[in-house]
């Protein structure tokens, strides 16, 4: 969360516009972090990308995070969707991100594209929550992807990724069939 607060600017209408693109996973890509993910990646958050993995639900439910993050939030006690699986980077820390859709840009977050906004500010966060339909276009993150400058060229060179242009559904709407982590297979299966 510090690396984002750090870099994002106070207002999504700041001059600096994000370029989004998503990555999915080709087949032959193993990293376990990684197989199966659809990443959506922002330039220019850092010196180098910056991305969240959006389709890898976490066992946590947002219900379980609002509590913990605002105990006086009981609204959100029936909530059924999860906490998905952003990247590595950060995970064990707990860092939070979200994306969510605004048609005006609000402020401590920045503009990925088209109408959806990303943060990591617990205030606009729990504003959201609050809301009568709360993840209603917002979806919740535990940590986030990350590579070093020149990696992910690489990696999209080397045939691990194929890119496709950013697009709200794929965010919100998509199918989450790639929990994370992986199931096991039961000891003793092949």
């Amino acid at each position: 969360m510090l690396v984002l607060s750090a870099l994002c600017p106070t207002a999504a209408d700041d001059s600096t516009h994000l370029t989004a693109i998503l990555l999915v996973a080709k087949d032959e890509l193993t990293d376990p972090d990684f197989a199966d993910s659809i990443v959506l990646v922002m330039n220019n958050l850092g010196p180098a990308p910056i991305g969240i993995i959006v389709n890898r639900p976490t066992r946590l439910g947002v219900s379980q995070l609002g509590s913990q993050l605002f105990p006086n939030l009981k609204r959100l006690a029936p909530l059924t969707d999860k906490v998905y699986f952003g990247g590595p980077v950060e995970f064990d820390s707990g860092e939070v991100w979200f994306l969510f859709r605004a048609a005006t840009p609000p402020e401590h977050a920045v503009r990925a594209f088209d109408g959806i906004y990303l943060s990591a500010d617990r205030e606009l966060l729990r504003r959201l929550l609050s809301r009568d339909r709360p993840t209603d276009g917002l979806r919740i993150f535990i940590g986030h992807s990350g590579w070093a400058p020149g990696q992910l060229e690489a990696e999209i060179a080397h045939g691990d990724w194929k890119l496709e242009r950013a697009d709200p559904d794929a965010i919100f709407n998509g199918k989450s069939e790639h929990p994370w982590p992986a199931p096991q297979a039961p000891k003793g299966s092949a």
